[in-house]
């Protein structure tokens, strides 16, 4: 990079838009933060962490069985982090690895009886959790704020592929 190209970067200015979403950016990756210590703690009891129930999680909501790394993209981080506590939670017996018949390597990752039970174990101790987080806000206030981060992932994973 020339000096003069980051001379030319140093006087550009966000749009208003670009500023809104700057600002947004910095309060999710505050939000994140936050959410995976209160995660922590929430689940703790049950041998979890935010990580391994943000796993859980994509494994029971997913409409079948799928690989670490179709989870890893699909939930925006690192194949060899999902690997990691993959590897933990199957020799735990919480899930169990099958046969991938498209790939002899990349093995389908599936909850167990135990995974099933610990991961509802879970959502119990969040239903109530989540209830009082959200009191007092409007639902269509909530509905906004998740297409808003829908559609700046939906961009980022665009971008990101091209």
């Amino acid at each position: 990079m020339s000096n003069q190209y980051a001379f030319a970067m140093a006087d550009e200015k966000w749009s208003e838009a670009g500023e809104a979403v700057t600002a947004l950016i910095l309060d999710v990756f505050r939000l994140n933060g936050r959410l995976q210590l209160a995660g922590d703690r929430l689940v703790a009891e049950l041998g979890l962490t935010s990580a391994r129930w943000q796993i859980l999680g994509a494994l029971a909501q997913a409409d079948k069985p799928e690989s670490v790394a179709w989870h890893a993209r699909n939930m925006g981080v690192h194949r060899q982090g999902v690997q990691r506590i993959v590897n933990e939670l199957a020799n735990e017996g919480i899930i169990e690895l099958l046969p991938n018949p498209q790939h002899k390597r990349a093995h389908l990752v599936v909850l167990t009886s135990k995974g099933q039970k610990v991961y509802e174990e879970a959502i119990a101790l969040q239903v109530p959790w989540v209830n009082d987080l959200s009191e007092g806000l409007a639902v269509d206030d909530i509905t906004t704020a998740q297409e808003v981060i829908s559609l700046l992932r939906e961009r980022l994973l665009t971008a990101s592929n091209s």
